[in-house]
This record gives structure tokens, C-alpha cells and sequence, in this order.
């Protein structure tokens, strides 16, 4: 059995009535979706916490120069990059032989100052981020003699330093300082888009 108490029902087939039938459907039809429209949104904040952050980076060191990056990544992700300068003392042609040399060396063949940095943010609902921050290193030493091949070479050697560091820091842009084991000078700000 349908139950039909919700129609609206028209006696006799009048004009009149007809127009009347089509307004109060064609009114049903319009005021009813109104009631069930979604709720506006209310804007809690400009940004997510897990939207982009704008962090820079910028090193003072005696061992590997100075340099500044800014860059975007999202909360919970990470991001690597490469510094590349040239060393103390200037470049130096390798010879293709010397063993250990790649991070030392660039595309041309000659010695290069390189520093790795990986960064890693998440942003508390505070809006603090929790950050690690990873250092690699790599500078070339004063040539050696090193036979290779029954060949004695002059190959310089990696004078590698890494190391890992872990800290909390707002997102407000403010600076914060870290001073690495070797005496590296690392300022770190970081602002949400």
C-alpha cells in the first residue's frame, strides 16, 4: 500500500486547479532543497597546519662557505638539496683514476666544496614545527700519492663531516640558530603560505 497523505491532491480537472497544482509543486520543489543546503564553512585559520612551509636555510662555516636556500616543502615531508662551491685553495683537476672521489669532483673533473642538507617538518596544531635537519659535507684534502694500477697518482682525499640534529621552531618566520659539532653556523626560519 503507498501512502499518499504527502501529495497534494486536486479534485476535478478545472484550470484553475491545474495552475494551482504546478505552482504549489514547482514552490515544493524550490523551498524543500533549501532546507537540506550544506552549512557554510567557517574559516578556522588562513592556513593548514599540513599546508606548505616556506623554510631558508643559510650557513656561515669555515670549512664549507657560506650559502642561503629557501625553499617549499609540505608538513610530514622531506626535502634534500645540494650546496656546491668551489674549495679552499680553488679547484683542482682529478685524475679520472682516483679512487673515492665522487663527491669531491664535479661533472668537468675538478675538484668541488659540497654540503647535503635534508630537511624534515611537522607542524603541531600549535603551530610549532618539529624539525630534522640533516648535514653531509665533503671537501677536498691536499693531494696524496696513491699507486692505482701499478700508476702512482696525486688524488685528493674526502674530508667528510656529517651530522644530524633534531629541534622544535615556529612557523611564524622567527630564526632559529644551530651550531653544528665542527663549528658550523646554521640559522633556520620557516613561515606556513
Amino acid at each position: 500500500m503507498i501512502d499518499r497523505s504527502g501529495f497534494v491532491q486536486l479534485g476535478g480537472s478545472s484550470p484553475r486547479r491545474v495552475i494551482a497544482g504546478a505552482v504549489l509543486a514547482l514552490l515544493a520543489c524550490v523551498v524543500e532543497p533549501a532546507a537540506h543546503a550544506t552549512p557554510s564553512i567557517k574559516v578556522l585559520s588562513e592556513v593548514a597546519y599540513d599546508g606548505p612551509i616556506k623554510y631558508t636555510v643559510k650557513m656561515a662555516s669555515k670549512n664549507w662557505g657560506s650559502a642561503q636556500e629557501t625553499r617549499t616543502i609540505r608538513s610530514g615531508q622531506t626535502d634534500d638539496f645540494t650546496w656546491q662551491s668551489k674549495p679552499a685553495g680553488g679547484s683542482q683537476n682529478i685524475p679520472d683514476a682516483c679512487p673515492d672521489v665522487d663527491s669531491i669532483r664535479n661533472a668537468s673533473g675538478t675538484t668541488v666544496r659540497q654540503v647535503k642538507i635534508r630537511f624534515a617538518a611537522v607542524v603541531a596544531n600549535s603551530g610549532d614545527a618539529d624539525v630534522q635537519l640533516g648535514f653531509q659535507g665533503h671537501a677536498p684534502r691536499p693531494a696524496a700519492a696513491v699507486t692505482v694500477g701499478g700508476k702512482k697518482l696525486q688524488c685528493p682525499t674526502d674530508n667528510f663531516f656529517s651530522q644530524l640534529v633534531h629541534f622544535t621552531m615556529p612557523t611564524g618566520g622567527t630564526d632559529k640558530n644551530i651550531t653544528l659539532s665542527d663549528g658550523t653556523k646554521l640559522t633556520i626560519s620557516a613561515s606556513r603560505k
